[in-house]
């Protein structure tokens, strides 16, 4: 399964957008599977449900810095271009859905305010974005990392 469908796959088994997107690159990351979910939980409907950044970008960004990250305060230049490299990640995502912003992604859909996450039911399913979301931020993402393999 490629990591477009793995990432849907996962949403729809009910992990939240940001563990579905970060979950679907162990294969890359090399975090294992429960603590890939773990510290991608607080990221789910735009923080904690908050509905600010979605979920499926801030789990994008979890893979971009574990992969092509940078670990050094000092180094600059390393900070700049990986801040670039998330910066084109949000561009395209923002280009293909209007937005990086989860309660405008949702705009339109009716959600329910408060911490608790709603019952992922068939009907759920069919008025949300997120399944689409999740495979479309897992196609970045593997977009952009066969291109920077080559650098």
């Amino acid at each position: 399964m490629n990591h477009p469908e793995l990432a849907e796959k996962l949403f729809r088994d009910g992990y939240n957008c940001s563990q579905a997107v970060l979950c679907a690159f162990g294969d890359m990351t090399g975090l294992e599977h429960e603590t890939a979910a773990r510290l991608s939980s607080s990221f789910g409907g735009g923080l904690g449900r908050m509905r600010e950044v979605c979920g499926a970008v801030s789990g994008a960004a979890m893979v971009l810095g574990l992969l092509r990250g940078c670990g050094d305060p000092e180094n600059s230049a390393a900070k700049a271009e990986h801040y670039r490299l998330i910066q084109e990640f949000a561009r395209r995502f923002k280009e293909e859905n209007g937005s990086i912003i989860c309660r405008e992604l949702l705009s339109g859909t009716a959600v329910r305010s408060g911490g608790a996450p709603e019952e992922r039911t068939p009907e759920y399913y069919k008025k949300r974005p997120c399944p689409e979301l999740v495979s479309q931020a897992a196609r970045i993402l593997d977009e952009m990392l066969e291109g920077s393999a080559e650098k």
